[in-house]
């Protein structure tokens, strides 16, 4: 397989073939990302990507593919289905493709476009929501908003495709901690994605908001700060099936939730650990990562 660049994948596609469509990101604006900066987007040919496929065909058990980079779902539709049977074609056992997607991405495609594409094998898509604030999606540069964003996750949903959303705890800083938790639990609720996973802000150099960040205009919260975020986002989120988690290397309490049936027991958990002050039953330092 013949990657370019930086090649990043959720938590969730440890096990699956990482097949490259796209280098870097087609929007690669957002504030506090600094995975694709200074490298410019393009899609690969259909050439290289059937190679790598033709390649991957040879192997012994291919059942899960994601497609990368940051956003394969920009890719027209034609040559994103040509890509779809190229799979189909060449990989035996193939049970789910998925890939990263944003607003902007989802809702250049139509109703019926991704409803073609599930029909070909795309069975989740990634999306980085980040907040539910206004203000806040602005000023991270996110391209969408709210509700961009919720009509865009609601598309992905309504064509009988996987959702899962990305959240971050502690992108408000302090000074917006209560309403980023609070309008991150409406915008969830208002999606209702599949999957949702809460990851912590990390502050990387090089990106807008480390700049913010040593020159006094971002201020992260304390650890028990960004307890208090999950804590509101898990009490005030609706969800109808969901499974909720915040054990990314970047979290200081792991959580793994079926949604409802699981919210109070690690709603109480979480107070439990918010209300002992105990950093001994938090994740240290040392072991969290992006």
């Amino acid at each position: 397989m013949k990657y370019e660049g930086m090649i990043i994948r959720p938590p969730s596609e440890a096990y699956s073939l990482l097949l490259q469509v796209t280098v870097g990101c087609s929007h690669n604006k957002c504030s506090f990302c600094p995975t694709y900066k200074g490298g410019k987007f393009r899609i690969k040919s259909f050439a290289e990507i059937e190679e790598d496929i033709l390649e991957a065909s040879r192997y012994r058990l291919v059942e899960k593919i994601f497609l990368c980079d940051g956003d394969a779902l920009i890719i027209p539709q034609q040559r994103l289905v040509e890509i779809l049977s190229s799979i189909q074609r060449h990989i035996n056992g193939v049970k789910r493709v998925g890939c990263y997607a944003n607003a902007k991405s989802i809702l250049r495609k139509t109703p019926e476009e991704l409803v073609q594409l599930r029909e070909m094998g795309l069975r989740i898509v990634y999306l980085g929501v980040e907040t539910g604030n206004e203000d806040l999606l602005k000023k991270i540069s996110k391209g969408a908003t709210y509700a961009q964003m919720v009509e865009a996750g609601r598309r992905i949903k309504d064509a009988g495709i996987l959702l899962s959303a990305t959240v971050l705890l502690g992108i408000g800083g302090i000074e917006k901690s209560v309403e980023h938790a609070l309008d991150t639990a409406r915008i969830l609720t208002d999606i209702d994605p599949d999957y949702v996973g809460a990851l912590t802000v990390m502050v990387v150099p090089g990106t807008p908001l480390y700049e913010d960040y040593v020159n006094g205009l971002f201020v992260l919260p304390d650890t028990f700060g960004f307890l208090r975020e999950l804590e509101v986002m898990v009490a005030r989120t609706e969800f109808t099936n969901c499974f909720f988690t915040s054990n990314h290397a970047s979290n200081y309490l792991p959580i793994r939730a079926r949604m409802p049936q699981e919210k109070e027991q690690n709603l109480s958990m979480i107070q439990q650990v918010i209300q002992s002050g105990d950093n001994r039953r938090l994740r240290p330092e040392y072991m969290r990562g992006l």
